[in-house]
Order: C-alpha cells, then structure tokens, then sequence
C-alpha cells in the first residue's frame, strides 16, 4: 500500500499524541482516532512508518521518561511508576529491567553515583581527546 502525504501526516500526528500523552491511560483505539484510521489499519501503518507496534512506542516513551523521573531526588519508585502511567509497579518493574537490564532502584542508584562523581571529578566525564587537544591537564 502506497503511503499518501495525508495518511504519513495523520501517523505522525497520532505518535505527538503518543508523545504528550503518554502518561496518561492511553489505548490503541484513542490512538487510532487521532489518525481518523480504523485500529486495525492504523496498527499497521504506524508500525511501518516507525519500525515498532503503537504499544511498543508507548512502553518505550513511558521508560524513557520513568528514567528522567529515576534521576531526580524525592520521587519515590511507585511514584515514579504512577506518573508515567503504569497502574502495576510489579509490570512496570519487570519491563523496566527488560528494556535497561536493571531495576528501577539500580538504576536510580547509578544514576546517583554518576551525578556524585561528576561533581568530585568533572575531568572523568570529558572525552580524552578532548582534554589533550585544549590542554586541559595543565
């Protein structure tokens, strides 16, 4: 099937929906309406355009920004779970570690250890080569 101008613009419209809505309780169908497709034929077409299911896409989004929330100080892991709009800590845990090869407290824990030595030693965080073209050691 060939993809029209109208139809790429109408996916991509879906996914920015994805994008600013992806905290919320969101479903194929609600998705699919902001494209003006049926479900079943918008699952096809945006998984063409972008090399992975809607519902990958949103797991995917919702990570990526449990793992911003993971960064910052005072949010606590359930917290951060509800936020993003997981409704199970356990389901949010078993695809966090799926996606990072880590649970979310790990994460957090390295994410805090990087930030702690950034701040007692700034020079191990820039390139090498970097360093040797400015002169940075002298």
């Amino acid at each position: 099937m060939k993809l029209t101008a109208d139809i790429y613009q109408r996916i991509v419209n879906a996914k920015v929906f994805i994008d600013e809505n992806c905290h919320e309780s969101i479903d194929l169908d609600s998705i699919a309406k902001q494209a003006f497709l049926s479900r079943f034929h918008f699952h096809r077409l945006f998984t063409t355009v972008y090399k992975k299911t809607p519902h990958q896409y949103l797991t995917q989004k919702r990570i990526d920004l449990a793992k911003s929330l993971l960064e910052k100080e005072g949010i606590s892991i359930s917290e951060v779970c509800n936020s993003v709009g997981f409704e199970s800590l356990g389901s949010f845990s078993t695809l966090f570690k799926k996606q990072n090869g880590s649970a979310p407290q790990y994460y957090r824990n390295v994410a805090y250890l990087k930030k702690k030595l950034l701040k007692e030693e700034p020079k191990k965080f820039i390139p090498h080569c970097f360093i040797e073209t400015y002169s940075l050691d002298k």
